[in-house]
């Protein structure tokens, strides 16, 4: 059989005949399908975990909330996206990503619909963990599916476009939150704010019809036939399917990696991406989840007077520093952006944590200038895991990383509110820069450069 090539782009071609591989196919409407299919899922992500962090704050009174039940608010969803990742990875890689991709978005929207209805802590609790398991299926579903359909070429931006849409999830959920609390008229408008979650999610809802499974995914299950009518029906009969990929190789246990086990990720061909992916992840978003949650509390205790307004150029910034991550992921190498992006955010942070007195408009921009960083940051954890693992074990290892993630999340929003409370806002500060020093080193020392990077070739 002929040897597939890419078209020549110095000269035409008869697009009938030329061949393509899949990942080197331009992108197209098919491709920006996707890309707004998963970004969607994001969005609604955002948006749920953004907006617990200023209802909170207006439903502090109505459901008596001390500094515990706030971190443990707080810390609901994250705790549920951790066990929703872990489990859910191994699940998508054994029975498709479509299925959860595909119907988890309902289930969504009711469950945000039912926190209007909330009349105790504990109701809430308990919806907030629920949504944060179905929150946990999304993230390793989406992020596996869309990175699968991408082109190589475009895949750091294309999948950027989840960081984005993440950012402005959770931005617009602050400002729909200040909006309500500032113009409601009535009693508990925080009910108002979190049962409005459920409009994105229908929307998405209806965004992800269409979108197939991962070809991928289907020659990796030996379903070649059914990948081969997908590709020509969505992309054209010109591109060829992905090589099949290489038997996988069985654990120390004798556990086949092929077999989606969370045991199969510790097999010595994975276990040093599978520590780095955990380690990164968990070390970015530890600082990066506590100080969205609280971002008003913690301005007001670093003196702040307008801390909702202060609260509002920080999760803005997010969305800036999610566009410009985008603008340059593919043109720094993965480990550069890494390394850098942990030493940049960790300096900006350094002062709020050691220095007393600072001006408060010094304050303000160093926090805005922290949340640039960190969500710039961010656009490599919708890429970096995915390129780290083989289409056999790809959704495990992501929902291992966004789990280990979550463990890190949860802990810093829980602990962030009472070590304040405790011990005082700087304390605090510099224990998220120690984290971010940590992630750091151990990018420097344990990540492989994954620029360029064919799914198909780990």
């Amino acid at each position: 059989m002929r040897k597939s090539t890419p078209p020549d782009v110095r000269a035409p071609q008869d697009t009938a005949s030329a061949t393509v591989e899949l990942e080197d196919v331009p992108f197209g409407r098919f491709h920006l399908h996707v890309a707004v299919a998963g970004s969607g899922g994001q969005f609604s992500d955002g948006y749920i975990l953004g907006i617990i962090g200023i209802a909170l704050t207006s439903a502090t009174d109505d459901l008596a909330l001390n500094a515990v039940w706030l971190g443990l608010l707080g810390a609901a969803s994250l705790a549920g996206l951790f066990f929703g990742s872990l489990f859910s990875g191994a699940l998508i890689d054994r029975i498709g990503r479509h299925p959860i991709f595909a119907f988890d978005m309902p289930l969504l929207a009711a469950l945000s619909l039912a926190q209007f209805w909330t009349a105790a802590a504990w109701q809430l609790l308990l919806l907030r963990l629920l949504l944060g398991l179905v929150l946990g299926a999304d993230y390793a579903a989406s992020k596996t599916l869309v990175s699968e359909l991408a082109p190589r070429k475009s895949r750091g931006r294309m999948m950027s476009v989840l960081a984005i849409a993440w950012a402005a999830g959770y931005t617009i959920a602050y400002l729909v939150g200040y909006l309500i609390a500032q113009t409601a008229s009535g009693d508990r408008p925080w009910t108002w704010m979190l049962a409005s979650s459920a409009v994105p999610a229908l929307l998405v809802a209806a965004a992800r019809l269409g979108v197939p499974e991962s070809p991928r995914w289907l020659i990796a299950k030996g379903r070649a036939q059914e990948a081969a009518a997908m590709i020509a029906a969505k992309i054209g009969p010109h591109v060829t399917l992905p090589t099949a990929p290489a038997p996988a190789p069985a654990t120390s246990s004798g556990v086949p990696a092929e077999s989606g086990s969370l045991r199969a990720l510790f097999a010595p061909a994975l276990r040093s991406r599978t520590v780095i992916a955990c380690v990164f992840y968990l070390c970015h978003i530890m600082p990066y989840f506590a100080l969205s949650t609280f971002s008003p509390r913690i301005l007001a205790s670093l003196g702040v007077h307008n801390a909702y307004f202060g609260g509002a150029v920080y999760n803005l910034l997010l969305l800036v520093g999610a566009v410009v991550g985008m603008s340059v992921i593919d043109r720094l190498t993965r480990r550069r952006f890494l390394v850098g992006s942990f030493a940049v955010a960790a300096v900006l942070l350094l002062p709020l944590g050691i220095l007393h007195d600072l001006p408060i408009t010094l304050v303000i921009v160093l926090f805005a200038a922290l949340a640039f960083a960190l969500s710039a940051a961010d656009t490599l954890a919708f890429v970096y895991p995915q390129e780290l693992f083989p289409t056999r074990m790809r959704a495990t290892g992501v929902g291992a990383a966004v789990a280990a993630s979550r463990i890190g999340a949860s802990i810093s929003t829980f602990l962030l509110p009472v070590v304040v409370e405790s011990f005082g806002i700087r304390t605090a500060m510099t224990g998220l820069v120690l984290v971010l020093a940590a992630g750091a080193l151990a990018c420097y020392r344990y990540a492989p450069e994954t620029s360029g990077l064919k799914l198909g070739s780990q």
